[in-house]
């Protein structure tokens, strides 16, 4: 993950306050079973951002290494097509 534990902690907790503030969000669960809920979600998304990132290095990996070099222009472009597909593959 590309977020430590403590930043994702932050992070749900920064948005459940929000939700908690909002005259438009009523809880239906008490905040805690919120907080765990949005930080499943969370953990959930970045470990499938994971598994896309994982994926697109290993294609990328088959590309001849001498003229594809990590870092370089045609590599980011590469992996940022390769990233949308395999996104869309996956139905996100």
């Amino acid at each position: 993950m590309r977020l430590s534990r403590e930043k994702i902690n932050h992070l749900t907790t920064l948005i459940v306050k929000d939700m908690e503030g909002s005259e438009e969000v009523t809880f239906l669960a008490d905040a805690q079973e919120i907080r765990t809920n949005v930080l499943r979600a969370i953990t959930n998304e970045l470990l499938i951002d994971d598994e896309i990132d994982e994926e697109v290095r290993r294609i990328l990996s088959t590309y001849s290494s001498s003229r594809l070099i990590e870092g370089s222009r045609d590599w980011e472009i590469l992996y940022n097509k390769h990233y949308e597909q395999e996104t869309r593959r996956r139905g996100l």
